[in-house]
């Protein structure tokens, strides 16, 4: 049976102000111009978050699966269609509980898969991550951990001046796994070598790295100007001042910037206390901090948050849809199946008013209940 969506429809060549989305099963069979249509909602591309923590008052920090379950389905009616559950820097046995505990929800399709934020990280830059925890890459902890989850890992955020990071790197992209740079206080010439490696992710851009500086342009410049590199942005005003998030849209240009929310369980839930890797964090008027130095502490922020806060600074609609779906999709491998309406990709759509505000949502050619 054919299912067609119509309306203003955002394709990887623009918009299609009078177009259809032809789905059959769980699949797109065709896109098209469809003039007898009206100008009616928008339709993107399902939303394709590669760092998020929680939401709905549910974590994936801690390796439960109901709980990775609810966080999951909270993000989906705010329209994202594929995620990875991220992890906080944590002691090797969670890492091989959560590895364990998630892979049959890949296997399921709740989760795209597993992204671990640390361990490996530097303390000088660890912002909300708890350095308690906090150690050089290792190897053998990570070849125990691909043994486990069998594709599960699809990306793992490392600082790449810690001891043993270039090695980690080279076996992460044997394994086909992403390595992200971040939480970061490498030089220039530190942060190229990683990306000579394989790394090709810049975890949240700016937040957790050493500051440009004239004479040591450090980590941000090296993953700026580096063509194969995916800059993670997190638009919410807090993270990143504005003028940030445009310039890196027009320096790096949509296709290599994705936005992301590193929202925590406090997403879309009231203000007040939460935790984090073990440590409290206080929300206030939806900004998360941790409690005992006022660092940030991820966000309260969901994907269509994140493209309505973007096309609020300048960038155009369909800019945007790539920055939240195409582009993440292509940097975590999964650029082939879904994050673009075209035809053969996975039947994942947003249907959004002129307001940018979250009507209907599609995955895999079945409607949520809303």
């Amino acid at each position: 049976m054919t299912v067609r969506v119509t309306g203003k429809v955002v394709t990887p060549a623009g918009v299609i102000r009078q177009g259809c989305v032809e789905i059959n099963g769980e699949r797109i069979t065709a896109v098209a111009e469809y003039p007898s249509v009206r100008d009616g909602y928008w339709i993107l591309p399902g939303f394709v978050d590669m760092h998020t923590h929680g939401g709905g008052g549910h974590t994936f920090t801690t390796g439960d699966a109901d709980q990775a379950r609810a966080a999951a389905g909270f993000h989906l009616r705010h329209g994202t269609t594929t995620l990875l559950a991220s992890l906080v820097s944590s002691p090797f046995e969670l890492m091989r509980a959560a590895t364990t505990a998630y892979r049959p929800l890949v296997t399921e399709g709740v989760l795209a898969g597993i992204h671990f934020e640390g361990p490996y990280l530097a303390a000088a830059r660890c912002g909300a991550q708890n350095p308690a925890y906090l150690r050089d890459p290792s190897t053998d902890e990570l070849t125990e951990l691909l043994g486990l989850g069998h594709g599960t890992i699809r990306m793992v955020t490392l600082a790449p001046e810690r001891d043993g990071a270039t090695a980690a790197i080279k076996l992460l992209a044997a394994h086909g796994v992403v390595s992200a740079i971040g939480h970061t206080d490498a030089t220039y010439e530190q942060t190229q070598a990683a990306i000579a490696a394989g790394a090709s992710v810049a975890t949240h851009l700016f937040n957790g790295m050493r500051p440009v500086h004239h004479r040591e342009p450090g980590p941000v410049v090296a993953l700026l100007e580096a063509p194969s590199v995916v800059c993670e942005l997190v638009a919410d005003g807090v993270h990143l001042h504005d003028g940030m998030l445009g310039y890196v849209t027009t320096t790096a240009g949509v296709d290599r910037s994705a936005l992301i929310t590193d929202a925590m369980a406090a997403a879309g839930m009231p203000d007040g206390e939460y935790e984090l890797g073990g440590q409290t964090v206080t929300v206030t008027t939806g900004v998360a901090r941790l409690a005992n130095d006022g660092a940030i502490a991820g966000s309260t922020l969901t994907m269509d948050a994140a493209l309505r806060h973007a096309v609020a600074t300048g960038i155009a609609v369909a800019e945007a849809a790539r920055m939240v779906s195409t582009t993440p999709a292509r940097a975590i491998g999964l650029g082939d199946r879904v994050g673009a309406l075209a035809p053969g990709l996975r039947a994942d759509l947003v249907v959004l008013d002129d307001d940018l505000n979250v009507v209907r949502v599609m995955r895999a050619g079945s409607w949520l209940d809303q």
